[in-house]
């Protein structure tokens, strides 16, 4: 499909979402605006699925689990379920109570100008992020929208400041955190089964086990993460289970165990039975990983849809609960076609344009296999889990795409006599090229045909130094990439908040 038939069919889902509101509630005072703010969240969604979802099965797909096709299939199916049945019918008007409502007063319509320059600033941050193939948080992006429009109508005193250290402080959390587990992962996974002289027996005692682990890490991250929206009416239903507003982490960790439990005990005759017709080697062992990286990829993706759908709704739903009541409210109940724009918005965004993102983080950064892949998921479930509970903020992104440098890095280190080997070849190819140097600099002018013959023996000598030093240095981390996405990570928030800015100024010169 041609990049102008995906902007068109873009749109087209970007006009329907305009002509239903027009047709429904564009009779409203300012009707019209919020026709233009629902094509922003519109608009938002789509970015979201281009750009984060890659983060759920980019891996799975960079290790051959699974096509891009069956990646989108998935990930549609999953986001827009877990927007539609776990994403809650309440949302904070104010994305992590960043900047204080009070300072708009009683004049809602400078909040919906805000929420309005704030959707459409982060979406036009993620549309170029995506085009420079750059995985960014949209959670950040739509902070920094928030966070530019509220100076705009408010000033520097309408931020918490603390708040924002916080989010600063994710940047480096974030990545760090899940390098660190998944590198951990990989690292057992090595020493356990592949580093082992009988690698099929200890496959047949280490895989069950890890899988267990892996499904008690999503469920757990899955109760607390995708299901705190609706956690009252499942203990309204479910009236055994302890009454409260949220999952606690003690029921979390409770459901974990019971279904790691159970997955043990599934798992474990059917990997003995498949272990029984395989050869001793690694391509073999990687395929056990196979099922679970695709089981992982649709939780992750309803988590996401679960948790991360406000980033798109959020907004829209603040705008249209301040036009509908004209008041500047803490909470704002989300409508059915708000959350339908969300749910819809990010698996049409992801369909359309996520392919680019999703080669990124599964095979441009770092070379994966299922293994190296398992691990990374696992990374993401854990990470979100344990930084939740220790109060530390984190972003799904930075984790994911951290736990792939992980991977990479630890590849590197475990390597390191590889390396070594491939360093004294470029020491011998440097040497050699020095030579050729002092040999050109001994002839006279008038040795013009060697001279001529030299030269182009030294520019040909130097260009295999360059790639040398280039297939040394990106063997398994690709230095630009990390380079690139780090800068993107870091500017995100400044980035959307002038955008937002500027917009914010903009509509309220118009007046509209």
């Amino acid at each position: 499909m041609g990049q102008l038939m995906k902007v068109a069919l873009g749109a087209g889902f970007a006009i329907l979402v305009a002509f239903y509101v027009n047709s429904t509630m564009g009779g409203m005072t300012h009707g019209g605006f919020l026709v233009m703010a629902s094509v922003f969240g519109a608009y938002m969604a789509m970015n979201i699925g281009a750009n984060d979802v890659a983060n759920n099965v980019g891996p799975a797909v960079g290790a051959g689990a699974l096509t891009i096709g069956g990646a989108i299939l998935i990930a549609s199916i999953f986001e827009a379920a877990g927007a539609l049945i776990a994403g809650g019918d309440v949302v904070g008007t104010i994305k992590d109570g960043i900047i204080d409502p009070g300072a708009f007063g009683d004049d809602s319509r400078l909040f919906v100008y805000a929420m309005s320059a704030a959707l459409l600033a982060a979406a036009l941050w993620l549309n170029l992020a995506t085009w420079l193939k750059a995985p960014v948080s949209t959670t950040h992006s739509i902070i920094g929208g928030v966070v530019g429009a509220g100076i705009a109508a408010g000033g520097l005193s309408i931020v918490s400041w603390s708040t924002m250290g916080q989010i600063v402080a994710s940047w480096v959390i974030s990545p760090v955190l899940g390098g660190i587990i998944a590198a951990g992962f990989l690292y057992i996974i090595k020493s356990k089964i592949l580093y082992q002289e009988d690698k099929l027996s200890a496959a047949k005692k280490v895989i069950p086990i890890l899988v267990s682990l892996m499904v008690m890490a999503f469920i757990t991250y899955l109760t607390l993460k995708g299901l705190k929206q609706v956690w009252k009416s499942v203990v309204e239903t479910l009236s055994f289970l302890p009454q409260s507003d949220k999952p606690s982490f003690m029921v979390a960790i409770i459901f974990g165990s019971i279904a790691a439990a159970v997955t043990y005990l599934v798992v474990k005759p059917r990997i003995v039975n498949k272990v029984a017709m395989m050869r001793d080697a690694r391509s073999d062992i990687n395929l056990l990983f196979t099922i679970p990286l695709i089981f992982a990829a649709a939780l992750l993706s309803f988590a996401h849809g679960a948790n991360d759908v406000a980033n798109a709704v959020g907004p829209l739903a603040a705008i249209n609960d301040a036009m509908t009541h004209m008041v500047v409210s803490l909470k704002a109940a989300i409508p059915l076609w708000v959350m339908v724009v969300g749910g819809v918005g990010i698996s049409v965004g992801l369909a359309l344009f996520g392919p680019r993102l999703i080669r990124t983080v599964g095979s441009e950064i770092t070379e994966l296999d299922q293994m190296r892949a398992f691990s990374i998921m696992m990374a993401a479930a854990i990470t979100v889990v344990l930084a939740s509970q220790l109060g530390l903020p984190v972003s799904s992104t930075h984790i994911a795409v951290g736990a792939v440098f992980g991977v990479g890095f630890l590849r590197e280190w475990l390597d390191s006599q590889n390396m070594k080997e491939k360093q004294k070849v470029l020491f011998v190819e440097v040497e050699k090229h020095h030579t050729l140097k002092e040999k050109l600099a001994s002839l006279t002018p008038d040795d013009y045909k060697d001279r001529a013959e030299l030269l182009e023996e030294i520019k040909a000598h130097k260009k295999k130094v360059k790639k040398i030093k280039n297939d040394l240095r990106d063997n398994y981390v690709k230095r630009g990439m990390v380079k690139k996405v780090i800068a993107a990570w870091v500017i995100t928030v400044p980035a959307a908040a002038i955008v937002s800015a500027l917009i914010f100024f903009i509509l309220k010169g118009i007046g509209v």
